[in-house]
């Protein structure tokens, strides 16, 4: 056993040790995370509600007492939104899809499939399918944007003028390309009185499609909204957890298709299961890291819509970042990758976004700078990695100890290693000349 003073003893002599790494600023440091950790939520809300944030209010009191009246709007046919279109009607929801082409629709109501996205799969005898985006609209409780982050402002500057009590919720993961803006950003952009939400989590739409368990989160500052969509779209085989943290829970879906490209990439080099493992872990510290600094809540992160969803998508070659990687590591370019997916790969607009966020705010993102170096820098993945693995010293943990590493050190590490390569390039083109001329 050890006596109080012994602990003292102890704790003095590691202070010293310790030098410039006081226990006040660690301290310092801790106490910062666990304040932002819990107030995350506060201070947000007006104190003075619009009509239009009233109506929303009352509409979403009436869902919370009476949920089996739900009137949803799903905006994308996609593979993620069709299956939850299909969830909700299946929980006895009024639900509508909206499609833009009238011709798929067309096909959709017919033969109750998506033939593009989801074949095979039989949708609900409920579910209702539209091209008419105001008929869609009109008198439903939320809408769902299930859309491409490309087409999601377009999408919300074309319902705002049908917009009255309704609440808004983004299904789609991802950054608008070259604002950084968030969906939410958007929402908050187009229809600064509108209640909304997020929802991300590890969904891939074919294993909900064939029942199995699986979980997503809602995100939103309104707690009549969050019951709403756990009454919408709960079920046996799908839970719906709930969070306040929009900013987390919306990064944690977009900064994950950036680590899914990296290991599709490492798996198109066969590597072990200690890779793969290191991988995913720095990748975590990587997205809480850009989250703090955005102002989410580094707690998040360790739940469905970070972790969970990082596994998820980084594990399964159902993910379309995952699969645009495994090509790119398999020396396909990003053009002829992208094309040959056939759909919307949201990760590498993510990597040239959040490259550039990262570089002027300085925040250390090895991973993602090194997929940048590799797409858009024409630069060796193998050689890339090497670098890396190069780089220097951190803690195991994020916001345990303090770091001696930036982003700085890094960039002039692989610059040197960078210059070093040429210049053995060019001493073996030179000495073979050397050779031949003898």
């Amino acid at each position: 056993m050890t006596s109080p003073n012994d602990s003292n003893k102890d704790n003095n002599s590691a202070n010293n040790e310790a030098g410039n790494n006081t226990p006040e600023k660690q301290n310092g440091m801790l106490a910062g995370i666990l304040e932002r950790a819990s107030k995350s939520g506060i201070g947000r809300k007006k104190s003075t509600p619009s009509p239009v944030e009233s109506a929303v209010a009352k509409d979403m009191a009436e869902i919370h007492s009476n949920p089996t009246k739900l009137r949803l709007a799903f905006l994308g046919g996609g593979s993620f939104g069709t299956a939850m279109a299909n969830l909700a009607a299946r929980n006895g929801c009024d639900a509508t899809l909206w499609v833009r082409n009238k011709r798929t629709v067309k096909a959709m109501a017919k033969t109750q499939t998506n033939k593009k996205y989801l074949p095979g799969y039989k949708l609900d005898d409920r579910l209702k399918y539209s091209h008419d985006l105001a008929a869609t609209v009109k008198d439903k409780d939320i809408i769902f944007i299930a859309v491409p982050g490309l087409a999601f402002r377009e999408t919300v500057k074309n319902i705002a003028p049908l917009i009255s009590g309704q609440s808004i919720v983004s299904l789609t993961k991802g950054m608008e390309k070259d604002t950084f803006a968030m969906m939410s950003d958007i929402i908050k952009e187009v229809l600064p009185e509108v209640n909304f939400g997020v929802m991300s989590g590890p969904n891939l739409a074919i294993e909900i499609m064939k029942n199995m368990p699986s979980a997503t989160v809602i995100a939103s500052e309104s707690e009549p909204l969050r019951h709403a969509v756990q009454a919408a779209l709960h079920s046996a085989f799908f839970r719906v957890f709930a969070s306040d943290d929009v900013r987390g829970v919306e990064l944690g879906g977009a900064l994950k298709n950036i680590y899914a490209i990296a290991m599709g990439m490492a798996a198109a080099y066969e590597v072990g299961e200690n890779t793969k493992a290191m991988i995913l872990t720095r990748a975590l510290a990587e997205m809480s890291r850009f989250g703090v600094e955005e102002g989410a809540n580094p707690l998040t992160f360790l739940g469905l819509s970070g972790v969970g969803d990082l596994y998820a998508t980084c594990s399964s070659e159902l993910s379309r970042n995952y699969r645009i990687g495994n090509m790119l590591g398999r020396g396909m370019s990003i053009d002829a990758a992208v094309k040959k997916l056939g759909q919307t790969a949201e990760g590498v607009n993510t990597i040239q976004q959040v490259h550039e966020k990262a570089t002027k705010a300085g925040i250390y993102m090895p991973i993602t700078h090194a997929l940048y170096a590799v797409i858009y820098e024409d630069k060796a993945a193998l050689g890339v990695a090497l670098h890396l693995m190069e780089a220097g010293f951190r803690s195991d943990v994020e916001f345990v100890m303090a770091h001696d590493h930036s982003n700085a050190a890094l960039t002039a590490h692989m610059k040197n290693s960078s210059n070093s390569a040429k210049d053995n390039t060019k001493a073996d083109a030179k000495s073979k000349n050397s050779d031949a001329d003898k």
